[in-house]
């Protein structure tokens, strides 16, 4: 764990400040959980806070309380600029670098004169003046839990703000399936629920809220999977034909690459998705075990993340991405071997 500069920080939070919350590009749920309580608790204690994402998030969390409030920097490119620039500080919240937010917004927060402060839980961090980082924790959802406990300020935590936080959790740790989740997790559950948070509500909200076009491509996308038992590998592909053929909307592939992790044997799974706007291969990786699909992500693909999940990208077509992907399971076999008992 990384806590660099807490009690400075606390400090400097004493007196009303214009606070401005950013999470990565492409929000997921724990990104969108994480800022939205945040700013929530901001806002009880005083502050006037905005939460600011690089570009759309998935209609699955349009209901998260206080989501009506974001601006999109794509979109709302002005409201965004003049929130940051009347910023006295910027909490950056699960993501560790400033490459994640995307070009356009990563030279506006270079320019930026005041301090960042980061909550996150990827490995190799950027360097910023306040970091609370850890690598350990499931989601930056239950940092922000804990950077309340740390505050002394969990009676403050609302229905909202507690909606939020057990959101993110959830997501970020597929339903507390991973090994991340832990017996604190459990318990921090339990205190969300108690006070406030609706659990089978929010579980409807995400995972029930399918559209017709959504169910067709996911069975597009597990008819095109495909095994290699002798690395206890499978992967998924979707090209940009098969998206447009079933109406694809932002998050529509969200948890796919998890049902090819869930087959027996299978200990490393990815999902390779044809992007055609950005002119990439978008790269979903996940693995049981030890095997560290965060360091295949950031040696191959341009990523990184997670020991258990991680992302990348491939410039390159998706045929000679998955080409590549092919040629590098023999180096790994050993690990693959090794890395999970069934």
């Amino acid at each position: 764990m990384i806590l660099k500069g807490f009690e400075e920080l606390k400090k400097f939070l004493e007196k009303p400040r214009n606070i401005v919350i950013i999470g990565h590009r492409n929000p997921d749920g724990d990104a969108m959980g994480s800022t939205l309580a945040l700013y929530h608790y901001f806002n009880k204690k005083g502050h006037n806070s905005t939460v600011v994402v690089p570009n759309e998030y998935p209609e699955f969390l349009h209901w998260l309380p206080g989501s009506k409030t974001t601006y999109r920097f794509d979109w709302q490119n002005s409201q965004s600029q003049k929130a940051i620039n009347n910023s006295d500080i910027i909490f950056l919240l699960d993501f560790n670098t400033l490459h994640r937010v995307g070009n356009d917004m990563q030279k506006t927060l270079e320019k930026y004169p005041n301090d960042f402060a980061m909550i996150d839980h990827h490995q190799q961090p950027d360097d910023v003046k306040y970091m609370y980082s850890d690598v350990e924790i499931c989601s930056t959802c239950q940092m922000v839990y804990q950077f309340l406990e740390m505050m002394n300020d969990l009676e403050l935590i609302d229905a909202d703000i507690a909606t939020c936080l057990y959101t993110g959790i959830m997501t970020d740790t597929g339903s507390f399936r991973f090994r991340s989740t832990t017996s604190k997790t459990h318990r921090i559950i339990a205190d969300l629920i108690d006070k406030g948070a609706k659990n089978d509500r929010i579980h409807n909200n995400v995972y029930d809220a399918n559209s017709y076009g959504r169910l067709l491509l996911l069975g597009q996308a597990l008819s095109n999977l495909q095994i290699l038992p002798e690395y206890k590998t499978a992967f998924i592909t979707l090209t940009d034909e098969e998206k447009k053929r079933f109406d694809f909307q932002k998050g529509d592939t969200e948890g796919v690459v998890n049902y090819a992790l869930s087959l027996k044997g299978i200990v490393f799974a990815a999902i390779f998705i044809e992007d055609k706007e950005q002119n990439i291969i978008k790269i979903s990786f996940r693995s049981k075990g030890k095997f560290s699909v965060n360091q295949f992500a950031r040696n191959h693909f341009e990523g990184g993340g997670h020991d258990n999940a991680a992302g990348g990208k491939s410039t390159v077509s998706l045929k000679e991405t998955i080409e590549k992907f092919k040629s590098l399971l023999s180096i790994y076999k050993t690990k693959l071997d090794d890395s999970y008992e069934n």
